[in-house]
């Protein structure tokens, strides 16, 4: 099995694992943890979370580096996990030193914490439920395309496991659906070198081929199965 197959097989053990904690804190943790350690360019990660009065805060976080750039979000009342909490299910900022979108919050943390691009997704469970997936670079250009799909799918199978955790099995089909097909195009991305939109269209016509839906031939796809129709 060659490197990207032993990635994929890494973060579907990973995402089993999360779907298996008891509670919150447990399974953001470990998403945090994932987000680390098999997303190629990220060094520093973090969960934030919309609560009930509107407070937001960090309740996971990979190092005080991830925490200290939460929380000078939330004190300026600027960058990209708020946009996406609020606004975007993805807030992607190549080189925070050329980022004209949070003046005041991008200019420090590249200087106080070294941050230099960022990526981040929405976490939502329902609509009284909202957080996002931080993930932090010291790197400009640090995320790339496969990278994308693969936060997006972590991202997913996080709301997933927080709206287990939560009681509210009613929503976990449709978040389930979001995360597999999403991991499924990463999966299509690295093995036969395509693009987001690409491996979503040769997907999506596979599956018409085969007269499945494509969350269902994703599903295979995850499993181990080879695409039926290869490009």
């Amino acid at each position: 099995m060659g490197d990207d197959g032993l990635a994929e097989e890494r973060f579907a053990a990973a995402v089993w694992a999360m779907q298996e904690e008891a509670g919150p804190r447990p399974s953001l943790e470990r998403a945090v943890a994932v987000a680390a350690h098999l997303i190629d360019g990220c060094d520093h990660a973090a969960v934030s979370l919309v609560h009930r009065s509107k407070r937001i805060d960090t309740p996971a976080f990979t190092s005080e580096v991830g925490l200290r750039g939460d929380l000078l979000q939330y004190e300026l009342q600027q960058g990209p996990c708020l946009d996406a909490i609020w606004h975007q299910e993805t807030v992607h900022c190549p080189d925070l030193m050329h980022e004209s979108r949070w003046p005041v919050w991008a200019p420090r943390v590249v200087r106080e914490l070294g941050i230099r691009s960022m990526l981040c997704f929405q976490l939502f469970t329902n609509q009284d439920s909202l957080g996002a997936l931080n993930l932090y670079a010291e790197s400009p250009d640090a995320f790339d395309e496969p990278a994308e799909a693969l936060g997006f799918a972590l991202a997913a199978h996080t709301a997933e496991a927080l709206a287990r955790s939560q009681g509210l099995h009613h929503v976990n089909t449709a978040i389930l659906n979001r995360a597999v097909v999403a991991q499924a195009q990463g999966i299509l991305m690295q093995r036969y070198d395509l693009s987001t939109d690409r491996a979503l269209e040769l997907l999506s016509r596979v599956a018409r081929s085969e007269g499945v839906q494509v969350n269902l031939l994703a599903r295979r796809i995850v499993g181990g199965h080879e695409l039926p129709k290869a490009p």
